[in-house]
């Protein structure tokens, strides 16, 4: 058996292994454990085929990402957050998206933003196509050892193949039949159509777009393995003549001078029309308008900067809250649309212009100061929302800030790379800055941390919302009962504590009924077991069944 065949089995095994925890593992929810192990499961069976069939592959890098992959399969059982777990799941999407491109044969270290994309792309095409490839391509069957029990267990698992879709046909016109022989089919398998159907789809889903996905980790192209499998049939059946090869060399050259124009791989815009291309001019009128409009309304921001909170005040015609709540996303918009605009523009910079480079790197140093400037007026005006004299905190606020916080992370780090001539470092520093911020929100514990924000404001007479704060997920839920006694300093105790007391026996009686050890997540267990630790709790909600979500203080 050739090293194809023994890939393709392994992989094959491994993708099965995958599919039926998927099936049995993330059929429950809410995801806790099972999506860690899972993503666990997936990580190992990378390092292995790696190491295995594809050491060329292999690099620290890689090992550092399919690391990071596991923690953001990690972060499943340790926060409740919702807004983390999708932070997780499209993290978790992009590692293994990069992780394709060593079969692509794309440094991950110098790869860019376009790479990512083809690896995204790329990763999706494998799994929608390459399980073919694996079953009737790259093992082969005949070439399966069938010694011993392996020869009559394939003989088996091919006469049950056949015999199957016979028997589901005519078991079910004798079920329908007959109502007594319906009934000693019902006792005798007490299974139910619907479920084994649920559980084979299940299995077979993610089955094949695991099998697809390991294959383009470890595979170069599918198209090459085609090509070089036809290749290999033809020289073993018949002689290839000499002209063929001269043939083939020609064509091979033509093909390397094609490459030297175009290289998807690196892409420059040299292939491009000059008219396509921006040079100095272009850079200089483009970004020059642009920075204009940007220094405009710096101008405007500026007394508000340094103005304080009462200058907002006093303008006619403006109210705080108007001012706060219609300048925060637009700018969070402008500050994320800045760094792609930056990126595409340098991409289309002439590179036989060395003034168009040295002129882009004055003009982009220009908008990101300004920019920093815009950023600060930002976040300004989420300190007049959720300050003392605003409304509160919430995640639709808390992580728009996170995300421009960011930002500024990779702006200045766009900085150090792009506009010193090293943008081939960007992208890899970019997805670590974007890793490292992830980690940082499970430690801060974000959900936690609004809960906390917005009991201080209502200490210092800010009204707190009740409904809003208790909804929250149970990474806030510890918190809130250790505040409880607290609460109703700024209404009266009937009003706030009643409200939060029958909201978080509704979150008591929704905890209790998460006893599977699949949906296991460290943020609930340390909810019930902070309710089971005040037996109050216990006694107040009673039986959930009968609890009475309407009720008040009691």
């Amino acid at each position: 058996m050739n090293e194809r065949s023994k890939s393709g089995l392994e992989i094959l095994q491994a993708a099965i292994l995958l599919g039926i925890l998927c099936d049995v593992l993330l059929r429950h929810t809410p995801w806790g454990l099972n999506v860690s192990l899972v993503v666990s499961v997936l990580a190992a069976a990378m390092v292995m085929l790696l190491w295995r069939r594809k050491r060329e592959f292999w690099s620290p890098a890689s090992g550092a990402l399919i690391a990071a992959t596991v923690l953001c399969g990690l972060g499943f059982a340790w926060r409740d957050s919702i807004e983390l777990k999708m932070l997780n799941s499209a993290a978790i999407f992009i590692i293994l998206a990069v992780l394709v491109l060593p079969a692509l044969r794309i440094d991950i270290r110098s790869a860019g933003v376009y790479h990512y994309a083809i690896g995204f792309f790329w990763s999706g095409v494998n799994a929608a196509f390459s399980p073919f490839l694996v079953l009737f391509n790259d093992i082969e069957w005949s070439a399966v050892s069938r010694e011993g029990w392996k020869k009559h267990f394939v003989s088996v698992l091919r006469g049950a193949a056949i015999a199957a879709p016979l028997l589901f046909i005519f078991g079910a016109l004798f079920v329908a039949a007959d109502a007594v022989f319906q009934g000693i089919v019902e006792r005798t398998l007490n299974i139910r159509a619907d479920l084994i159907l649920q559980h084979g789809f299940m299995i077979g889903f993610f089955s094949w777009i695991a099998a697809g996905y390991l294959r383009g980790v470890i595979t170069e192209s599918l198209a090459n393995d085609v090509k070089s499998t036809f290749l290999e049939k033809t020289e073993a059946s018949e002689p290839i003549p000499s002209i063929t090869t001269t043939v083939e060399e020609s064509n091979a050259e033509e093909t390397k001078t094609d490459e030297s124009k175009w290289d998807w791989r690196q892409p420059e815009s040299n292939f491009l029309p000059a008219t396509l291309t921006i040079g100095p001019i272009e850079v200089g009128v483009a970004m020059g308008l642009i920075n204009l409009l940007f220094l405009l309304f710096v101008i405007v921001q500026i007394p508000y900067l340094f103005g304080g909170f009462e200058l907002v005040q006093q303008t006619e015609n403006l109210k705080l809250a108007d001012y706060a709540r219609r300048g925060f996303g637009e700018l969070v918009t402008v500050a994320a649309l800045v760094l792609p605009t930056l990126l595409f523009s340098h991409w289309l910079l002439r590179k036989e212009s060395p003034a168009a480079e040295k002129l882009y790197r004055v003009m982009a140093g220009i908008q990101l100061a300004l920019l920093f400037v815009i950023m600060a007026s930002a976040a300004q005006r989420l300190f007049v929302l959720t300050g003392n004299l605003g409304y509160g905190l919430t995640t639709v606020r808390f992580y728009p800030m996170v995300f421009m916080i960011w930002l500024a992370v990779v702006f200045i780090w766009f900085a150090i790379t792009v506009l010193r001539g090293k943008r081939s470092q960007f992208a890899w520093g970019a997805l670590w800055s974007a890793l490292c911020v992830l980690g940082i929100l499970h430690l801060i514990n974000p959900n936690e941390f609004i809960v906390r924000t917005n009991i201080a404001l209502m200490r210092e007479g800010r009204s707190f919302d009740v409904q809003y704060n208790s909804n929250l997920s149970d990474d806030a839920i510890p918190l809130m009962l250790e505040s409880f006694p607290s609460l109703g300093a700024a209404e009266p105790l009937d009003s706030i504590q009643s409200r939060m007391k029958t909201q978080l026996g509704r979150r008591l009686c929704e905890i209790r009924t998460e006893t599977d050890l699949r949906s296991f997540n460290l943020a609930r267990w340390r909810a019930k077991r902070a309710f089971d630790v005040d037996k109050n709790w216990v006694e107040f909600v009673g039986n959930c069944e009968q609890f009475d979500y309407r009720r008040g203080f009691d």
